[in-house]
């Protein structure tokens, strides 16, 4: 068959303006150049397409039928021009993005969201683990970049860009005896059991002889809520309202806590395309 993607289209133009001489108008064409077009295509499928005993442009029941996969047909002969010009623009056509499951939920939820409203026809795929998991997706190549809290310094055979920060408070459970004496003291601390981040032989420091440990901010927070210590979390994880009680953050100047920072890395050797330069710029934005 010879029929041409300019056939279909003035097959699916006459079917919805319900006349020849209509399409014919909105193509800026003769009426009788369409039928003709209309007509080759009909021989070349050895159909019928519209039922020239009425006097507008009736689609047969085999019309109908085509008319269909002629809609389908062009939706993807759009959306190959569509991704087409996206490449040829610098976009990446796939980007694997690990991400930290401590991450403000906000702006990843956000971030996700435009990305599918921004680059419609792009294969996203999400990897999400604690900090060190993440990091080891990028280096097993099953991720193209990763975004992190830092814990500590990196393999040299990343690079890396601090994208932004976020806040991290001391926290208890509502009622625990840290929470009668504020202002805390750091001798205050030391008389209950710290919760700490622990990930690859990195520890937070222990302001506490009696210590647990897990590798996920949000077990911490689990455990804060179930009165079995104190812990230093991100402000965003410890707020949520998903926990069994909730947790109340304890004043300590003598802490000084710093934000958390983030940091994207990537193998030494790969350039983000125009799509990950935007994720990143993006993010770095809603971090603020």
């Amino acid at each position: 068959m010879q029929w041409t993607l300019e056939q279909l289209r003035q097959f699916v133009l006459t079917a919805d303006s319900g006349s020849f001489s209509e399409a014919a108008r909105r193509l800026g064409r003769a009426q009788s150049a369409v039928s003709t077009a209309i007509g080759i295509l009909e021989a070349d499928l050895g159909l019928e397409l519209f039922d020239r005993s009425r006097r507008n442009a009736q689609p047969t029941d085999a019309g109908a039928l085509l008319l269909l996969e002629a809609r389908e047909l062009l939706r993807q002969a759009q959306s190959l021009d569509q991704r087409a010009l996206s490449l040829s623009a610098g976009n990446e056509a796939r980007l694997a993005l690990a991400l930290d499951e401590a991450l403000p939920y906000s702006a990843v939820n956000t971030l996700v969201r435009e990305i599918g409203e921004r680059y419609p026809d792009l294969e996203l795929t999400l990897l999400n683990g604690t900090a060190t998991e993440v990091a080891e997706y990028v280096e097993q190549q099953r991720a193209q970049m990763a975004i992190h809290f830092v814990r500590g310094p990196i393999s040299a055979r990343f690079d890396q860009r601090h994208i932004g920060t976020v806040a991290q408070g001391l926290f208890a459970p509502g009622g625990h005896a840290l929470t009668q004496c504020q202002p805390v003291q750091r001798t205050d601390l030391a008389r209950f059991r710290q919760l700490i981040l622990h990930a690859d032989d990195i520890d937070e420091t222990a302001f506490s002889p009696k210590v647990w440990r897990s590798d996920s901010f949000y077990s911490l927070a689990q455990m804060v809520a179930d009165d079995l210590g104190w812990a230093i979390l991100p402000v965003h994880i410890a707020t949520e309202e998903s926990y069994r009680q909730p947790l109340q953050q304890l004043d300590c100047p003598a802490l000084g806590l710093p934000r958390l920072s983030v940091r994207v890395l990537w193998c030494q050797g790969w350039q983000p395309g125009a799509t990950a330069q935007w994720v990143l710029a993006r993010f770095t934005q809603l971090l603020r």
